[in-house]
């Protein structure tokens, strides 16, 4: 619970507030930019207090997303209904499920609904009224995970949800060796007419993508937006091979999407499948030869 005596000077005076707790995740910002400042890897703050209903009750989702209790409101109001208004959506098919994890350093998750079997791509922290609100969303029937840093609580989703895991071989440590499937080698691997398996080594050992159709690419934190709109990979949040990565991101370039939907940054939309492919290209291009 964030602790007002605790909370940070730069915020603005009123309900909301954000105290030294912040880990400076972003996670608040992605949900209410309006309400919470700061740079993306700056700890965050109550730049100013919602302007009407909608826009507080985005900022109370990034309370209740925030992974480490760093957001208060001294009334309280409506935060008990916003811990059951996750997973919500986000674009057609997708939903944004919020409720961070600390142990993941807020990386988002997301939960796609589709008629063969929904799938969670990482692993959301788990509560109750978020795993209430999947199930009655057609529950999970894969749970796919980009990478070994954001695998979270993924063991009590699959005992909660019944979901099959899914992880590269690369990736799976202590924490994921029960893990129903492991991904092998770096061709892609389709999962289902609408799924594909991409690895994409670099960031770690086992990053993979996840082709959904040919619209969302959830990318793990290999690519990502920013607030800006920019696509973006940095060596310095690489904790593989960079020389890897890039050349993993080069392969994306052939695919067909228009959103790339990360673990961390922002997400970011094309106008077109073939302008998403320019885009990545010319910034795969760009890391090559910097």
């Amino acid at each position: 619970m964030a602790l007002a005596a605790r909370a940070l000077p730069g915020n603005a005076p009123g309900d909301l507030f954000v105290d030294d707790a912040c880990i400076a995740c972003d996670t608040c910002r992605r949900f209410a930019p309006g309400v919470f400042g700061g740079g993306e890897d700056d700890p965050a703050f109550v730049r100013r207090q919602p302007a009407d209903a909608a826009e507080r009750r985005r900022a109370l989702l990034a309370l209740v997303s925030c992974p480490v209790a760093a957001i208060g409101s001294r009334t309280k109001a409506g935060i008990a209904d916003a811990t059951t208004a996750l997973p919500e959506p986000f674009a057609p098919g997708v939903y944004a499920c919020g409720y961070a994890a600390d142990s993941s350093f807020g990386a988002a998750a997301w939960l796609v609904v589709r008629p063969g079997g929904n799938v969670l791509v990482d692993s959301p922290r788990y509560a109750r009224p978020l795993a209430d609100r999947i199930r009655a969303l057609g529950g999970a029937r894969l749970m796919f995970l980009t990478h070994r840093d954001d695998v979270a609580d993924h063991a009590r989703w699959r005992e909660a949800l019944g979901c099959e895991r899914i992880l590269h071989a690369r990736d799976v440590t202590a924490s994921t060796r029960g893990v129903e499937r492991r991904l092998e080698g770096d061709a892609p691997v389709p999962l289902a007419d609408d799924l594909l398996a991409v690895p994409v080594p670099g960031h770690t050992p086992g990053s993979a993508a996840l082709l959904a159709g040919d619209t969302y690419l959830f990318t793990g934190d290999h690519l990502w937006g920013d607030a800006e709109g920019r696509l973006g990979a940095s060596r310095h949040v690489c904790w593989y091979d960079w020389g890897e990565q890039v050349r993993s991101l080069e392969k994306l370039a052939a695919l067909r999407f228009q959103w790339v939907l990360p673990g961390h940054g922002r997400p970011w939309r094309a106008e077109s499948p073939e302008a998403a492919r320019r885009a990545v290209a010319a910034l795969a291009a760009e890391l090559r030869d910097g």
